[in-house]
């Protein structure tokens, strides 16, 4: 569960804010839109070494 204490004179669009920063860095919505939809292993497989790649050559860019 959430809390996101407001102290007084607080204004509630930055307690809104506050709740929704902490409600991302939770990962809820995200986990809820991976299981919607069946990955076959081997898209998966294909989609991490697609990521593998990507930095590979993001770090052989910055030398």
């Amino acid at each position: 569960m959430i809390i996101v204490p407001i102290k007084e004179g607080d204004n509630i669009e930055k307690a809104l804010k506050r709740f929704k920063r902490k409600f991302d860095k939770t990962g809820v919505v995200k986990e809820l839109r991976r299981r919607q939809a069946f990955n076959k292993p081997s898209e998966a497989k294909r989609e991490e070494k697609k990521h593998a790649i990507y930095v590979q050559q993001m770090h052989i860019s910055e030398q």
